[in-house]
């Protein structure tokens, strides 16, 4: 099945373990936008003292003819990512001519601040809260509750995916 899932959210409210553990059920491609931006150093460029729309959308430019090529082999994409500008989300919409899910993971500031100081490299409370702010200003997609378990948001996820 050709179709690809956003999965955005605040810092640390789980996209990146819950797009892992989907993309091996689904048998699905997953791309950590954050590591596109890291790789080719999109993340210098701000706006507003975010990382700016367009370095977001150079991270789409460089991500969209492999993840054409995978949608046509009928692999199913999982993008994960704060997606905060939802020019972002349309800017890959509109390259990616296919099916898509997009879901917003929600979760309190408190709740990613605690979940993030107990990463190997957290990114602190600082960026936590800046970022939780700056992500929840607007919701795209179908909100998942991730205060629940790690399994009741793939189940949720899941239950609007195509069945195989």
């Amino acid at each position: 099945m050709n179709y690809y899932i956003i999965i955005r959210g605040p810092l640390a409210s789980g996209k990146s373990t819950i797009s892992e553990k989907l993309a091996k059920i689904i048998k699905a491609k997953h791309f950590a936008i954050d590591r596109v931006l890291d790789e080719g150093h999109f993340d210098l460029s701000k706006e507003n003292g975010y990382i700016s729309q367009t370095s977001f959308k150079k991270a789409n430019e460089v991500i969209a003819p492999e993840a054409i090529k995978i949608l046509k082999n009928n692999i199913p994409i999982i993008f994960d990512g704060n997606f905060y500008w939802q020019s972002q989300i349309d800017d890959l919409i509109d390259r990616l001519d296919f099916p898509h899910y997009i879901f917003t993971l929600k979760a309190s500031v408190e709740l990613c601040i605690a979940r993030d100081a107990t990463r190997d490299k957290p990114h602190g409370k600082d960026a936590a809260t800046v970022v939780h702010k700056k992500s929840t200003e607007f919701t795209y997609g179908i909100e998942i509750d991730a205060t629940k378990s790690l399994d009741e948001c793939i189940d949720k996820i899941l239950s609007h995916l195509p069945k195989k």
